[in-house]
């Protein structure tokens, strides 16, 4: 077993190996406790050094280095509990990892039982998720807390399987007197990390672990092939995501006219974009506060967020046009960004928006006046928020008349635009609710209304269940009964949204 590292290496049989593992671990040992003494410090100085010149493979060395550092003690007996105060079962149901347990145990269980092994599968910091094998060998590993529940990172219980293919980032088998801590030299085990494709971080490990002439070093190839089986699971479901928001936000590279702009990934990968900036398959870091982000050549960007599950991409440059970005559909509280800065929105400053993209050709005061407050309204009230506003639009928007200079991409735009098409679905996952909400505009009240009444004509025309559901989870469309009528028609009676649309029947009363 050699890891490109000068150190022990495998020639003999297993016993003669992990009795010379043994010698080694004790002079390392024993160097250490010479060096605490002479320091006066509990944490000592690494594994090397001591009566032989011989030390562990690289990686076991290295992982070594980092134990002792940290203080852990070789004579810990157990692995300590991971989920104090926590349902481990809620905890397994919410984690990403869950959905690949069936591809790993289809892959490994049957053979692990039949050799007398175990199968552990852990979470990214290295807490044992699940567990099952041999019977026999279950019951051994939980002297040492190798179980579900327990914690099994380099910082918990030292070099082992999963806490260092974890911290390494890589399949490793551990065998023996690898591990730092003695109560661990009876067990050999065999581990690969499962990075997501879609962040490029671990999501978890998966471990095979045994008696130590129950586990021979070829196992970790098997691992190996499990952990990049999980990950092409991943990454396929990643490629389908990827292709869905490519046709949802399409729309947005198109509106560059030519400016150099990429579709980003909630994550930071780049999926679309100018082929000649050679962006496809790099990958952004989205920046914790602002909008601007350098890319691996050095060019300086800005990110415009899309909803929670993308951003827009665009090289910083002057002479643009800037980009209004308006979410106005079912919000209490309505957003505005402009090129990805978000601005401070009051329910009258989205009004006079709303009214503005409405009417792109402009509005005099007095119009924004008569449309905002109706007859009781005074247009120099009109032009007092009209200069508020611009203090954060700036060139965006223009007078004589009002109006916004600048491209505009509006959730309540793209439902009128969907409403004119004959994507219902699409229809359907745009509604997000009724336009400003809050509103009492008079002109916004009609447009509100109008709107309402066509996606949901629209949905009980021609709405398949998905399209109904999505406007069921509206606030208007929990209570609206001829739209949960039409649902419960269409579904199997024990569908959760057929049995959801009949207790909200339910509790409507009778029309």
């Amino acid at each position: 077993m050699r890891d490109g590292h000068p150190g022990v290496v495998q020639t003999a049989g297993p016993d003669s190996y992990a009795a010379r593992l043994r010698r080694l671990h004790e002079a390392a040992m024993a160097a250490r406790t010479r060096s605490d003494e002479r320091t006066g410090t509990g944490a000592g100085q690494g594994p090397e050094g001591g009566a032989t010149h011989e030390r562990p493979r690289g990686v076991i060395s290295a992982s070594w280095r980092r134990c002792l550092a940290a203080g852990i003690d070789p004579e810990t007996g157990s692995a300590p509990p991971a989920f104090e105060g926590e349902d481990i079962r809620q905890v397994r149901s919410a984690h990403p990892m869950s959905r690949l347990l069936p591809v790993i145990t289809e892959t490994l269980l049957e053979a692990v039982t039949a050799d007398d092994q175990i199968l552990l599968v852990t979470d990214a910091a290295g807490r044992v998720l699940w567990r099952d094998g041999s019977h026999r060998t279950m019951e051994r590993a939980d002297e040492v807390g190798l179980s579900a529940g327990f914690d099994w990172s380099e910082t918990a219980i030292g070099t082992n399987g999963l806490g260092t293919a974890l911290a390494a980032r890589r399949p490793l088998y551990v065998f023996s007197a690898e591990h730092l801590v003695r109560a661990l030299h009876v067990w050999s085990c065999s581990a690969a990390p499962i990075i997501d494709p879609d962040s490029g971080e671990p999501l978890g490990c998966v471990d095979v672990s045994g008696m130590t002439r129950a586990m021979p070093p070829a196992s970790v190839a098997l691992v190996e092939a499990t952990a990049r089986l999980a990950e092409s699971r991943l990454t396929l479901r990643m490629l389908e995501r990827d292709q869905r928001l490519r046709r949802r936000h399409d729309r947005h590279l198109s509106a560059l006219r030519g400016e150099p702009g990429a579709l980003v990934t909630a994550t930071g990968r780049i999926i679309a974009g100018d082929d000649a900036l050679q962006w496809a398959g790099h990958r952004v870091l989205p920046p914790e506060t602002g909008d601007r982000v350098v890319l691996p050549d050095g060019r300086s960007a800005f990110l415009e967020a899309l909803g929670d599950d993308g951003f827009l991409l665009r090289l910083a440059g002057r002479g643009r046009a800037p980009v209004l970005t308006l979410s106005f559909l079912g919000a209490d509280h309505p957003s505005a960004y402009l090129d990805g800065t978000r601005l401070p929105l009051s329910l009258r400053h989205a009004e006079i928006l709303a009214m503005l993209v409405l009417n792109p050709g402009g509005m005099t005061a007095d119009q924004l006046s008569f449309h905002l407050y109706g007859d009781a309204g005074n247009p120099v009230t009109a032009r007092a928020e009209i200069h508020r506003l611009r203090a954060h639009l700036g060139r965006a928007i223009v007078a004589k008349p009002y109006r916004l200079d600048c491209a505009v991409e509006a959730d309540f735009v793209e439902l009128k635009r969907l409403l004119a098409t004959d994507e219902t679905t699409a229809v359907a996952r745009a509604y997000r609710g009724p336009l400003l909400p809050r509103s009492e505009a008079p002109a916004l009240r009609r447009e509100r209304e109008e709107l309402e009444g066509q996606v949901r004509a629209r949905l009980l025309r021609r709405g398949g269940p998905e399209a109904l559901w999505a406007y069921a989870e509206t606030e208007r469309g929990r209570s609206d009964v001829q739209i949960l009528e039409r649902l419960i028609a269409m579904l199997p009676r024990h569908d959760h949204r057929a049995v959801a649309a009949g207790i909200r029947i339910g509790d409507a009363g009778p029309p």
